[in-house]
This record gives structure tokens, sequence and C-alpha cells, in this order.
């Protein structure tokens, strides 16, 4: 029988990592599924990228126009949508406004648990 048993955070007590272009966030992984909580300053971009993790990206609070290759049209995400991105599928967004939301990735992005993810690394540091 699994062992494993249900671990519970607290928001408040993960610091938050500050990235390149006013974007920060917090992580909590479990084994298949990772959480993050992202606070972009409006105006901040999130470069172009994709990865093998299925991404949910849900608005708290203001909007995101989430770009796609040539082939896709733009999105704008605003509080209260949840957008649904595939697996493999390039995207980066620009925030319209402060921008709060949550991103759930199955399963758990490595890149951002070994900080490889240099697209969203510049001089970036816990606070």
């Amino acid at each position: 029988m699994d062992s494993a048993k249900p671990s519970l955070f607290r928001w408040e007590d993960i610091p938050r990592e500050e990235l390149v272009n006013q974007i920060e966030r917090r992580i909590v992984t479990g084994d298949q599924a990772m959480l993050a909580q992202v606070f972009l300053k409006q105006g901040s971009v999130v470069p172009m990228h994709e990865h093998p993790n299925e991404q949910l990206t849900y608005i708290l609070e203001g909007s995101l126009r989430m770009e796609f290759s040539d082939d896709l049209p733009d999105v704008v995400v605003h509080g209260g949508e949840v957008l649904v991105i595939p697996a493999g599928v390039p995207h980066g967004a620009v925030a319209l406004e402060d921008t709060f939301d949550l991103d759930v990735f199955s399963p758990p992005r490595q890149d951002w648990l070994e900080g490889t993810d240099a697209y969203l690394r510049q001089n970036s540091r816990a606070r």
C-alpha cells in the first residue's frame, strides 16, 4: 500500500521568486501536477516558449494577451477565465494590466524546478 501522505502549504510561507520583466511566482508541486501563482506587472512579457506539459491558466485578476504561433490567433484572457494550452504549443504572453494568475501544469515543469527556464530568468532571486 502507498504510504504517501497529504501535504499542506500556505502561499504566504512560500517566498516569491522574482523573474525577468516584473514577473514573480510561487510554486507548489506534487508528483503529477504543479500549481503556480504568477504575478505580472502591466506590460510585462513572457517570451514565446513551449514545453511538453499541458497548461491551464486561470486569471484571478487582470488580463493577459496570450500569443501563439502564426497559425493560431492571439487570445485575451480576463479575470474569471481559464485558458487550456495543450502540450507542445508555442506561446507567450503580455500583461495588459497588473495580473494575478494560477497556472496548473501536468506533469510538473522540470525546467522550473531545476532553474533551467532561462527564458524567464534574469538575475532572479527569492524575496
